[in-house]
């Protein structure tokens, strides 16, 4: 038996009811995620012509997906994010996102930290002194001097205050046409805080989306209204829920982040002097940490898919996500412009194959919300997200990777048959 390529997520179906009512839910993943999610989208909007991405009924991001969440919702179609995100196109100055302003240094954290150092170490030593704390616990009080951040949000929100306050966008979730949820964590109660539905549709859509992506060590905590928020993705990896609950007919997720399967051969170019990567253990701490946190989130992400097919039994749900087989994300340096070019393209190009290895059951899904795929463009093998640089395949290779999805989708039709 074929292990089933890509992708391969759960399809729940279940017949449309009058015109379908369509939602997007997207996960997070840092300038890497949104990168992926960006190239995906744009394959989605070619391949499904009868769906307008910026006017869906229905939105919900988290982390970096709510960044994307928020520009669909203010009429930044697919390429448009390209233009301004991944390639930083002059014709679009004023819309412009570097993947840097993630990465600009937390000066003010660093510096408030380091103030309340000297009184810190003063009680510390006191009661050290006075044997009323332990060696360990004073260590313990000195870790009050360390940053909660390494980086500042602050750049991101004031650029994205800018775009979306342009005309004919709009920094107020009450003043969108549809329903935008981006959530948080409230850093307190471990509770989620789903800005954008009512009672929490005040917040600034720019403030809201630094709260939602601020992933503790990384950003500190964004203060809303006298309390403190982190990364939505602390309490759940998509958060769909929000938008099952409008009753939804059709409900498309995207997850950027997934756990590499370094136990199969890939065909791509990877770490190894083989080309490959034996053990995850061999690229050290780094990668460690990262197919840890990857593993971590991708199993709440099927947990909570488990849960929404019983929970809104009416509703079709497909995931669209990287092959796990495939490196190109998880060693990807997303602060290489020509690596965020690539990374792009990657996603795009890896998305039109999901497509069209899963033809025949998308095919039939969309078909019951009166939506089909773009066959001609799903197939046509000159498109492209962004310039190419060099040939991407030899003359044997583009025909056999051809095979390799019609087998699949063959391989899928025949069991969802059976």
């Amino acid at each position: 038996m074929r292990k089933t390529k890509g992708a391969a997520a759960p399809f729940f179906h279940r017949p449309a009811r009058g015109r379908s009512r369509v939602g997007l839910a997207m996960a997070g993943g840092g300038p890497l995620g949104a990168t992926w999610e960006v190239g995906a989208l744009c394959a989605l909007e070619e391949a499904i012509p009868g769906l307008d991405f910026t006017d869906l009924d229905g939105y919900v991001g988290v982390s970096s997906g709510s960044f994307i969440a928020a520009a669909l919702a203010n009429g930044m179609r697919p390429r448009m994010l390209c233009a301004s995100f991944i390639e930083n196109d002059p014709a679009v100055a004023a819309d412009i996102v570097s993947p840097t302003l993630f990465v600009r240094p937390a000066v003010g954290e660093l510096l408030a930290r380091l103030v309340s150092l000297p009184l810190l170490a003063t009680q510390a030593g006191w009661q050290l002194a006075l044997g009323r704390r332990s060696f360990i616990a004073t260590i313990e009080r000195l870790g009050r001097a360390l940053p909660t951040g390494l980086f500042s949000h602050a750049p991101l929100e004031a650029r994205l205050r800018e775009v979306f306050s342009a005309a004919g966008r709009s920094n107020d979730f009450r003043q969108l046409k549809q329903r935008v949820v981006l959530v948080a964590t409230d850093l307190d109660s471990g509770e989620a805080a789903p800005f954008g539905q009512p009672g929490w549709d005040h917040v600034p859509i720019s403030r809201a989306v630094a709260a939602s992506a601020a992933l503790p060590g990384l950003f500190p905590p964004v203060a809303i209204g006298g309390r403190w928020y982190v990364d939505g993705a602390l309490k759940k990896t998509l958060h769909a829920r929000v938008l099952l609950d409008q009753g939804l007919d059709l409900l498309l997720c995207l997850n950027p982040l997934v756990p590499f399967d370094a136990t199969h051969a890939p065909r791509h170019r990877v770490l190894g002097a083989n080309g490959r990567i034996p053990q995850i253990v061999q690229g050290g701490l780094p990668l460690v940490l990262s197919q840890t946190f990857r593993t971590l989130i991708h199993s709440r992400l099927e947990l909570g898919l488990k849960g929404y097919e019983a929970s809104h039994p009416d509703t079709d749900i497909v995931l669209f996500e990287p092959d796990q087989r495939d490196p190109d994300m998880f060693l990807a340096n997303i602060l290489s412009y020509s690596q965020r070019r690539e990374l792009a393209e990657h996603a795009y190009q890896k998305t039109r194959e999901d497509l069209r290895s899963r033809r025949s059951s998308i095919g039939a899904m969309l078909a019951r919300h009166g939506l089909a795929l773009d066959d001609a463009a799903l197939d046509d093998p000159r498109r492209h997200l962004v310039e190419p640089r060099g040939p991407r395949f030899t003359a044997l290779a583009r025909p056999l990777q051809r095979l390799d999805e019609v087998l699949d989708d063959l391989e899928q039709a025949l069991a969802a048959a059976a």
